[in-house]
């Protein structure tokens, strides 16, 4: 992988990351203090599964 892909990779998580603000403010503000009131297992939990989910992503389209 070289470092243009990268860049591209970062680039389209900051557009998706950027989706729900821009389209529902609102919605992403309550998501957001919904969010707050977990625990950090819960959050860690959350983490992990986003995690193995981009991995199989990848996995499957490498």
């Amino acid at each position: 992988m070289d470092s243009s892909t990268f860049w591209t990779a970062l680039a389209m998580v900051l557009v998706v990351e950027g989706l729900l603000p821009f389209i529902s403010p609102g919605g992403w503000r309550r998501m957001f203090s919904q969010m707050l009131q977990l625990n950090d297992g819960q959050i860690r939990f959350f983490g992990l599964c986003s995690i193995v989910l981009g991995l199989i992503g990848i996995w499957l389209l490498a």
